[in-house]
């Protein structure tokens, strides 16, 4: 949000900016949209395995992931050492899973 402030100290404030701020809250409320906690964010430009901090984000074990995406656990295993890729299919269930798009973890 940018803030303008005269040299008189007038301050204005960009109408554009709070809309956008204004939205951006409204979908996280609604549960569009979520705050990414700096920790996570460092990991994943750090270029640690996608799946596997955003499954550690969401506090689920490598198992309890594998049976909800319904894959074998050796085999996120694999997709978080970076041993295997999963298909598009494995990705967007596990994409869904873990309540990301499938881009956050490709």
């Amino acid at each position: 949000m940018q803030i303008i402030t005269t040299p008189s100290g007038e301050r204005f404030v960009d109408e554009a900016d709070i809309a956008r701020a204004n939205k951006i809250k409204r979908d996280i409320a609604a549960g569009d949209d979520e705050v990414v906690p700096a920790d996570i964010v460092r990991r994943l430009v750090a270029g640690e395995n996608k799946v596997k901090v955003w499954r550690s984000h969401r506090g689920l074990s490598g198992r309890d992931l594998a049976a909800a995406a319904g894959v074998s656990a050796p085999f996120i295993t694999e997709i978080e050492s970076g041993k295997k890729d999963g298909s598009v299919s494995v990705m967007k269930k596990i994409a869904d899973v873990l309540k990301v798009d499938l881009d956050d973890l490709v």
